[in-house]
């Protein structure tokens, strides 16, 4: 029982953070949120709070380009694991490239008409 409310809470805390980061800083808001879970539940709640159309369409588009750049990790993993990497060293890995690929795509993004 106590894992399931520790379970809630952090959740609680990310969905927390998401909705209110985005009030602030769409684009930060939507990096946090580009898991698809997190993703719907940040906008449920960052509509609920906001109820504004414009930070809504800047927080999901941001959040659409943020995706892109996550999605190597999925590939990597499985590759490293299959290859006797441990998990966790996998996982380290996946998030080295993810966040590197998330500077890149804020550094880049910008010079192609991205607001992010």
């Amino acid at each position: 029982m106590l894992y399931l409310i520790l379970k809630a809470v952090i959740s609680g805390v990310i969905i927390a953070i998401v909705s209110e980061t985005a009030k602030r800083w769409p684009g930060a808001g939507a990096l946090i949120a580009s898991l698809p879970l997190i993703s719907i539940l940040g906008m449920i709640w960052l509509w609920r709070d906001t109820g504004d159309p414009a930070r809504m369409e800047a927080h999901v588009g941001a959040t659409f380009w943020y995706v892109l750049p996550s999605l190597p990790m999925f590939l990597l993993m499985p590759a490293l694991m299959k290859r006797g990497v441990p998990f966790w060293a996998a996982l380290g890995a996946g998030c080295v490239v993810t966040i590197a690929l998330y500077l890149g795509m804020t550094a880049v993004g910008p010079r192609f008409g991205l607001k992010l």
